[in-house]
């Protein structure tokens, strides 16, 4: 008995880890991605990218200035010259919260009344959003009592204000990014075993001796994908209206285009996936490799911004990331071209590499 276990054991061990790619998925690729995610997850909200609008100008409001910087939460980054500038720089998203101080600040301070202090954020990341609000209370608690011990006044009454979706509720989060991460998931997973199945089954050398061109095999393997997964955005955002209330408040037009480039470099990913594989065992697996990071380095379940720089820098790799901040964009902030076009241009760059490469190794491959 244990003899024919031990060389059934051998013999699945060695179909198991023959293969270099499977060798890498059981043993390196588990370690790297514990070791790089480890690091970028986190639901920590720290630096938080702020614009302050200071209409006061006097000592006392730059010392509330001040103490939201020496406070370890907020990071300003700009000073604005005036309101219409707020617009500008959250819908960019430039910055997630504005602080505005009001004029009169501090002559309502030496006068005993209650000075305002508005802050204002980005709504679209709910949770982010109300952590913020958060620390800027607890900014004002730490400045208050300095105030009162010295005069009798009344501490700084903070208002707060959510652009974009004043009632903070998740769905307007969440479902556009589900959406990207459905695309993500359809395009891939379906396109990533076109090829290899063809090669599994002995057709790709019958197809490949007929007139068509590998361009044109391409493009018949890709185009079907492509409009599948332009039909699964529809239906999701069709059904999102009545069962969400998810309006795209944006441009359907250049949500569309965009997300067709979208598609377009994640088939061009999974037909180097595809290519580069001889089992549809090995594409799945590659394409899973593939989705995870990507998902939990788009900045749809944890910050972007909270990650180390380095991780940072990858996250530039990742045209999920560009994609989620677009349909946010389009959808939620209802921007439009001016606001976006740096995540345009890059989701366009990365697409275009992507489908150049997997051509380039289409043609490699088949010789």
């Amino acid at each position: 008995m244990w003899l024919r276990l031990r060389c059934m054991l051998i013999k699945e061990f060695h179909q198991m880890l023959r293969d270099v790619r499977m060798r890498l998925v059981v043993f390196a690729f588990p370690v790297v991605q514990m070791t790089v995610l480890a690091f970028a997850l986190t639901t920590d909200v720290k630096d938080i990218r702020t614009a302050v609008l200071d209409l006061d100008n006097t000592p006392a409001s730059r010392e509330v200035t001040t103490a939201f910087e020496s406070g370890g939460w907020f990071e300003v980054t700009q000073i604005l010259a005036s309101p219409k500038d707020i617009h500008r720089v959250l819908d960019s998203g430039e910055v997630q919260a504005v602080i505005q101080i009001p004029r009169g600040f501090e002559g309502n301070l030496n006068a005993g009344r209650s000075p305002k202090l508005q802050v204002v954020a980005d709504g679209t990341y709910n949770n982010d959003t109300a952590i913020i609000f958060n620390y800027a209370q607890q900014v004002l608690n730490t400045f208050n009592p300095r105030w009162i011990a010295n005069a009798p006044v009344q501490p700084v009454d903070l208002e707060v204000r959510a652009w974009y979706n004043p009632n903070l509720l998740s769905k307007f989060y969440f479902v556009p990014g589900l959406i990207a991460v459905m695309l993500m998931v359809i395009s891939l997973l379906l396109t990533s075993i076109a090829i290899v199945r063809e090669k599994e089954i002995g057709t790709i050398e019958q197809v490949m001796v007929t007139p068509i061109r590998r361009t044109e095999f391409i493009a018949g393997k890709t185009l079907p994908f492509l409009i599948t997964g332009l039909i699964t955005m529809t239906n999701m955002l069709l059904v999102a209206r009545p069962v969400f209330d998810l309006r795209v408040h944006g441009s359907i037009v250049l949500l569309y285009v965009v997300a067709m480039l979208f598609l377009v470099g994640n088939l061009g990913i999974a037909l180097l996936i595809s290519v580069t594989a001889y089992t549809q065992q090995q594409a799945l697996l590659t394409t899973f490799l593939v989705l995870m990071p990507s998902v939990l380095l788009s900045g749809f379940i944890f910050p972007i911004h909270n990650m180390p720089p380095v991780i940072q820098l990858l996250t530039y790799l990742n045209p999920m990331r560009w994609f989620l901040q677009i349909m946010h964009g389009i959808a939620i902030r209802g921007v439009g071209l001016q606001a976006l076009w740096p995540a345009i241009c890059a989701q366009a760059i990365l697409a275009a590499a992507a489908v150049t490469l997997a051509v380039l190794r289409f043609k490699k491959t088949l010789h």
